[in-house]
């Protein structure tokens, strides 16, 4: 027997070394190691139960999403082989079909690095780490305390959180009873600060809101006693404490996983990050609330460069790219880096199907820290933004404070993006994704600082609402009573004319223009009747065969 086991191990050594490639120093003593295939695997794509949550794969089910070999776990005789030559394994990423090792050991790496068939092993100086940073993440500004002004814009109380939520429409989703009711929402970040303990999350806690934690740094689950930052953003998406602050998705449900190490910034924090998205995924997550981003590390020569940030270069960037590709919706932070030598938009929200969120401040104007576009490769990014300067969050004695940061802007669009999607269960992640960008107020202009600009989550559920209908119509037409312009938005399903009219009580038209429709999907129209008179007209906006007549009122 024991000659049959010793037997067995060299076999998997075997195994091991021909499958593999050590692929680069990512951290002092830490590596990762790629495998060149998935042969002799324990599990099958026929049998999703064995290694996906049932809802995992009822999201794959909803979105029509095949279940393919990256979903299967990495061969376990791989594993083997490596906790057999004595090295740590510290995380997997299924989807890379690699690990993150630690060893210390220079003979055995050494040993490896010789074998013909690995790619490379880059060794680099030690990295000494830094005491934790609070600023690398935003800036706290001051403490805010309410003063009890009633504040209340519909079945909630927002007190502290009333601009950061009415700036997007995001109460009118609330009011109609969309607070994040069975959604899942994983939030990947730096540690969760007394989550356990501050006030803000009693009723997370009370209705068992929180479903798990992982830590990816530690290899535990443990997060509660480490960095306060994922804390403060969690409070901007759950906090619950009425008449003081309301976040912007109170109801759902939360996993907490901490992939960043504060102290320091290595290539390993992309690894960690892409298997806390592998779990997300695997547990069932419908959105991941990022506020994490990388481009330049303590160690130069592992920086990227603005060449890299064309969506497909950075492993953390293609994590992110395979999430969106299992129907998880990805909102991710465009960075702190506008008023800086960096100045661009951080991996992963270089990513086409990452929702990338920049920065305004409290009047909708855009904030100076917030990274810019566009990508590389010249796509428009930030895709959106929402308030990221003077935003209020918990702090960690349970008081509120405001502070800056496009971590702040992400978790605000992140829970309103859950409250969308809770609304229109049928539609999938880019469905969801593309309705809160066409929403936005600078849609038909973007700009690289901006993006497509502030969304409003009214807008992007009635346009929700046509596209499950299936009609082509007016959404809305603003401000109603008018002055001097009047705005409206349109929803058509291709490019072509609209022929707009106005008509006075008696019938007669009194103006007729035209536009073309320059994007497909959702239009915002804007006409100035300055010289009109006050009174009552008809608007007539009319389409192929189709037409829309409103009442409107200028005073």
């Amino acid at each position: 027997m024991a000659i049959n086991n010793k037997f067995h191990k060299i076999v998997l050594i075997i195994i091991f070394l021909c499958n593999i490639n050590l692929y680069a120093q990512v951290s002092p003593n830490k590596y990762v190691i790629s495998f060149t295939d998935k042969n002799n695997n324990q599990y099958s794509v026929n049998n999703p139960n064995e290694f996906l949550s049932q809802r995992a794969i009822d999201r794959r089910i909803k979105q029509d999403i095949n279940i393919v070999e990256n979903d299967l776990p990495i061969t376990s005789a791989y594993v083997d082989s490596l906790k057999n030559l004595g090295l740590t394994i510290l995380n997997k990423s299924k989807w890379f079909n690699s690990l993150t090792i630690f060893s210390e050991d220079s003979l055995l790496l050494d040993t490896i690095e010789n074998i013909s068939f690995i790619k490379n092993l880059t060794k680099s100086a030690s990295i000494h780490k830094k005491n934790s940073n609070y600023h690398k993440f935003f800036n706290q500004v001051s403490k805010v305390e309410y003063n009890s002004i009633d504040k209340k814009i519909g079945i909630l109380d927002y007190g502290l959180s009333t601009n950061q939520i009415e700036m997007l429409n995001g109460q009118i989703l609330h009011n109609q009873g969309y607070q994040g009711q069975k959604m899942q929402i994983a939030v990947i970040d730096a540690g969760f600060y007394h989550v356990n303990s501050l006030p803000a999350f009693d009723s997370l806690r009370i209705n068992n809101q929180i479903l798990g934690t992982k830590d990816f740094v530690q290899g535990d689950n443990s997060v509660y006693e480490d960095h306060s930052h994922g804390m403060s953003v969690l409070s901007i998406l759950a906090g619950n404490i009425p008449y003081t602050f309301i976040g912007t998705a109170p109801q759902a449900k939360y996993w907490l996983l901490r992939s960043e190490d504060a102290s320091s910034e290595s290539l390993i924090e992309e690894e960690n990050w892409a298997s806390a998205a592998e779990f997300a995924d695997s547990v069932g997550a419908d959105v991941i609330s990022s506020s994490l981003g990388y481009s330049t590390f303590d160690d130069a020569s592992q920086s990227h460069t603005y060449a890299d940030m064309d969506g497909k270069t950075t492993r953390i960037s293609r994590a992110a790219n395979i999430a969106a590709s299992k129907g998880i919706l990805v909102v991710n932070s465009a960075g702190n880096e506008g008023n800086k030598p960096w100045k661009y938009i951080s991996a992963p929200s270089d990513a086409d199907s990452v929702l990338c969120i920049g920065a305004v401040n409290e009047k909708g104007e855009y904030a100076s820290f917030s990274s810019i576009g566009p990508t590389y490769d010249g796509r428009t990014k930030p895709n959106i933004v929402s308030q990221g300067e003077n935003t209020v969050y918990q702090g960690t004695n349970g008081e509120f404070y405001e502070g800056n940061g496009t971590s702040f802007s992400t978790p605000i669009i992140a829970g309103l993006a859950a409250c969308l999607w809770q609304a229109h269960p049928k539609a999938n992640n880019m469905q969801i994704f593309n309705a809160i960008v066409q929403s936005s107020n600078h849609y038909n202009n973007p700009y690289n600082i901006t993006g497509y600009g502030i969304p409003n989550f009214d807008n992007a559920n009635l346009l929700l609402d046509y596209q499950d209908s299936g009609n082509e119509n007016i959404i809305s037409v603003y401000p109603n009573p008018f002055k001097d312009v009047l705005n409206f938005d349109f929803y058509s399903t291709d490019n072509n004319n609209i022929e707009i009219e106005l008509y006075n009580i008696l019938g007669q038209k009194i103006s007729f223009d035209k536009h073309n429709l320059a994007f497909t999907n959702y239009n915002k129209i804007q006409i100035n009747f300055s010289g009109l008179e006050n009174g009552i007209y008809f608007l007539r906006v009319a389409s192929k065969d189709k037409f829309f007549t409103k009442k409107v009122i200028k005073q």
